[in-house]
Formats: C-alpha cells, sequence, structure tokens
C-alpha cells in the first residue's frame, strides 16, 4: 500500500491531513492556505505566510500585524484560533511576528492629505442667507466666511434682481475676505453670469492688493444650488491661490 502523506505537525503529534485546495489554484497539499486564512482574519493581522518543510511540518510562521497589537498576544491568539478551529497545535517558537506603523488603501491616504492642506491654506465658504431688505425691491444678503480658527461676516443689500444679487453676495464675500486676511486688501471688481457648454457660471474679478502689490484675480463657480451661493464660491475661486502663495 502506497503511505499517506504526513500531516503538518509543529508539536510532534501525529494529525488527520488537511484538505487539498481546490482545482485550479495554487497547490497546497498540505492545506496551509486555511492555516494562513485563518491566521489573517485574527484582529490586527495584515497578512499570514506558513512554511512547511518536505514532509509537510511547519518550520515557520511569518505574520504582519499593525502596531497597536501586542507581539505576544498576537502569538497566543494564533496557537488558540488553530487549536480551536483546526485541532492544530504549533510551536510558538515558530512565529515571528512583524509589525507595521500604518497601512492603508492610498486613496484614504491621499483624501486625509487634501484635506489636512485645505483646512490649512483655504479660505472656506460657511453659509449665505438672502431675505427682503426693510427697503422696498431690495434684498440682504449676508455671507460669512471662516479662515483658520477666524470666521468674518459680512451683509450687503441689492435691489431685488438676479444680476444684483449676484453682485451683493460678491461684495459680502470680499468684505470678509477683506476682514480675515489682515495683510492683504480685497476688493470686488465686478461679477456678471454667463452660459458657457450648456450651463450657466457665476464670472467674478477681484482685486487683491498685498504690499504694494495688486493683481486682478478671476474665478468662476457653476450655478447649482443659487446663483448667489455660486457668486460667493467664484470669489473664493479666484482668491484662494492667491491666498495661500501670500502665506
Amino acid at each position: 500500500m502506497t503511505p499517506s502523506k504526513p500531516s503538518p505537525s509543529a508539536g510532534g503529534g501525529e494529525q488527520e491531513p488537511l484538505p487539498l485546495m481546490p482545482p485550479g489554484q495554487t497547490p497546497d497539499p498540505w492545506g496551509m492556505k486555511r492555516v494562513e486564512n485563518l491566521i489573517t482574519a485574527l484582529t490586527g493581522v495584515l497578512s499570514a505566510r506558513v512554511v512547511v518543510t518536505p514532509l509537510g511540518e511547519v518550520s515557520e510562521v511569518h505574520v504582519l500585524t499593525r502596531s497597536d497589537v501586542q507581539p505576544k498576544q498576537v502569538v497566543r491568539n494564533i496557537e488558540s484560533a488553530l487549536m480551536a478551529q483546526l485541532g492544530f497545535k504549533i510551536d510558538h517558537r515558530k512565529i515571528s511576528v512583524a509589525q507595521t506603523a500604518d497601512v492603508r488603501p492610498i486613496e484614504a491616504l491621499q483624501q486625509e492629505a487634501i484635506t489636512e492642506r485645505s483646512k490649512r491654506r483655504m479660505v472656506v465658504f460657511k453659509s449665505i442667507e438672502v431675505r427682503p431688505s426693510d427697503r422696498p425691491q431690495r434684498v440682504l444678503v449676508r455671507v460669512r466666511l471662516a479662515y483658520g480658527e477666524r470666521e468674518a461676516q459680512a451683509e450687503e443689500v441689492g435691489t431685488d434682481t438676479v444680476r444684483n444679487r449676484v453682485e451683493a453676495a460678491a461684495r459680502a464675500a470680499a468684505a470678509c475676505l477683506d476682514e480675515l486676511l489682515a495683510d492683504n486688501s480685497v476688493a470686488l471688481e465686478g461679477a456678471q453670469t454667463m452660459e458657457a457648454f450648456e450651463r450657466k457660471f457665476v464670472f467674478v474679478a477681484v482685486h487683491g492688493l498685498g504690499g504694494r502689490e495688486a493683481q486682478l484675480l478671476t474665478g468662476t463657480c457653476e450655478i447649482r444650488e443659487s446663483a448667489e451661493r455660486s457668486a460667493v464660491l467664484a470669489v473664493l475661486d479666484a482668491t484662494n491661490r492667491w491666498v495661500d502663495a501670500r502665506r
């Protein structure tokens, strides 16, 4: 009779051999993929690789974990899980644990970096309010912006037409910027709505003065929620790169 293949063993006892991997996958005559998958499922474990001898005995277990878990606890967890789930005893001295500081998807890291930089450099839109003024056929536009820990609010009154409401919102945004940027001066040159590519936009021109240097800045924003909101965002589009460059 042909002798059966030895079972994987790290403690010396004889055990039933683990089943083979399904057809079409990488050959795994000793069933070590089951062991690796179980180890990888444990808390804090990122990856695992089991090395076996030609006779099917486990010679090494390499585990990569997060830095917030204790290596000794990981080893104990592996021993307990293998015994409880597979009836598989392993010598703890054959388990080596390596740790990494931070393993996250690159998309998450990129988004975190973008968000952090935006918080540091940009003037942020907080709110806009458009309501009837005390004067007939007039509206009051109130804009609130933030820059770091500071906030500013400004109000402008304009005739109740789309064009004048847009200009009032842009003037209020420029006034907030003028207050927030202590070493710079911002003044609105003009704001208007325009159509392009079958969409409507607000286009603004802003004068930025820093020291003795004056610069004409332009910005745009597609109209989605309201023309007044887009006017404020267009002012920020015109000025945020200029503000960042002057820090």
